[in-house]
């Protein structure tokens, strides 16, 4: 019989994380490359490549990227280097996009100290991972 009681469930996995609730604002792909000044298949290849990171926030919603992704017509600087270091340690887009939204006490939200240009912090904790 388990020790834990109800009230100290486990919290969810990154994979389980509810998106819609964490990321205040999405955009589909058209309105990421307008913001972007690029087409929708340079955005395409910025998500391949890792420049960015998509994922479907709400079933049905279709596959969109936080808004807080993209900053003065750019992928927040340090967001490429920091989506790599998480895809070499195996996340997938829907993980990386709960992680930097989640608060991990930096303080705040990863997203927010990258935005806030302390990435060095965020890629440090995020290699942190693999170990």
């Amino acid at each position: 019989m388990s020790d834990a009681s109800p009230s100290e469930a486990t919290p969810p996995t990154l994979a389980e994380a509810d998106l819609a609730a964490l990321v205040p604002d999405w955009v589909d792909w058209a309105e990421a490359a307008r913001r972007l000044e690029v087409t929708v298949a340079k955005v395409r290849t910025m998500i391949r490549d890792h420049e960015l990171a998509a994922a479907v926030p709400a079933p049905g919603a279709g596959q969109q990227l936080p808004a807080d992704l993209i900053q003065d017509g750019l992928p927040v600087k340090g967001l490429p280097g920091l989506l790599t270091v998480l895809h070499d340690n195996g996340y997938d887009d829907r993980e990386c996009i709960a992680w930097l939204f989640l608060d991990q006490d930096f303080p705040g939200r990863a997203i927010d100290a990258l935005r806030e240009n302390r990435g060095t912090e965020v890629k440090r904790r995020a290699q942190a991972l693999a170990f």
